[in-house]
């Protein structure tokens, strides 16, 4: 291990570094074990509340914090806006359940990179890890529609709706569109008929006109700005 905690030695592929913050120390310990089956993953560390998942943060600088909603003293919500905000930030992959979805929007809102339930598989989880890794925002099929549910239960102010086609192409729009429905780069390309790397081009033009840290912000953008709207294109 290098002096700043990182893993890896010359020609070596550096491991995903990973914190799991939970109280409970069973569930850490299935994390743990799981995370570290995988060759490509390691733990660096592991918190019991929101406190402690900043102080590691700031102290390991992990890629990747898997993180728990409910945990006493500072719980993830707060612990997520608080990492968020001192760049450059790990990406936050918040662990949740079915009882716990009415907390996603402002998770994502507090800079959460992606949202997985508690009872994914195995597999799916350490792909979930990864790909937040990637920079890639993630959200499960079913909080996805939680999180549109939530756009139309509560409307967003008139005086936050943006006309964002003063800023972007007609082709940017149509790709914030599909980012904020949930499609992969891959499913983006397939559907507009281009290369998965014009479509990770359009994104990164995306990121900086709308000023957007990940692909995840530009989810709530594109809702908030009325730029979607819960059952399609405004």
């Amino acid at each position: 291990m290098t002096e700043d905690g990182r893993a890896g030695s010359p020609g070596q592929h550096a491991q995903i570094r990973v914190l799991i913050a939970d109280d409970e120390a069973l569930v850490r310990a299935g994390f743990r074990a799981l995370v570290e089956s995988a060759r490509d993953l390691m733990v660096v560390a592991e918190a019991g509340n929101g406190v402690e998942a900043v102080r590691l943060t700031r102290q390991l600088r992990p890629d990747v914090v898997l993180m728990d909603i409910r945990m006493p003293i500072m719980d993830g919500l707060e612990s997520t806006r608080v990492i968020a905000s001192e760049g450059p930030a790990p990406r936050i992959l918040v662990v949740t359940t079915f009882d716990q979805d009415e907390h996603v929007f402002e998770a994502l809102r507090g800079g959460a990179g992606g949202f997985i339930l508690k009872d994914t598989p195995p597999e799916d989880l350490l792909a979930a890890i990864r790909i937040v890794a990637s920079g890639d925002a993630l959200l499960t099929p079913t909080v996805t529609r939680r999180l549109i549910a939530e756009f139309a239960r509560q409307p967003r102010p008139l005086a936050v709706r943006t006309d964002l086609r003063a800023t972007l192409t007609e082709r940017e729009l149509e790709v914030l569109v599909k980012v904020a429905s949930g499609q992969s780069n891959t499913e983006i390309a397939e559907t507009l008929y281009v290369s998965v790397a014009t479509v990770k081009t359009h994104i990164g033009r995306l990121l900086t006109k709308l000023h957007a840290r990940d692909r995840a912000q530009l989810v709530v953008i594109a809702y908030e700005t009325g730029t979607v709207v819960p059952g399609g294109h405004s």
